[in-house]
């Protein structure tokens, strides 16, 4: 795992790397519906609090992540 500037170990945006597997493989249907209902709710619940606070108290970092998001 790489480590980011802080010598801790590299963290996910939105997936972990469990999630990631699971997602990716296709023949694990239970464990992958479970996983894909969990994004779903971080998409939904948190994100939006996430992007608020954001909004209020670092914009620019916002305006990053839209560009990422939206491929700018």
């Amino acid at each position: 795992m790489a480590k980011n500037s802080l010598g801790m170990g590299r963290r996910r945006a939105l997936l972990t790397d469990r999630e990631r597997e699971l997602i990716a493989n296709e023949d694990l249907e239970g464990p992958r519906y479970v996983v894909i209902s969990r994004v779903r709710s971080k998409v939904r619940d948190e994100l939006p609090e996430d992007i608020e606070l954001l909004r209020e108290h670092h914009p620019q970092l916002l305006e990053e992540i839209h560009k990422v998001v939206c491929n700018e």
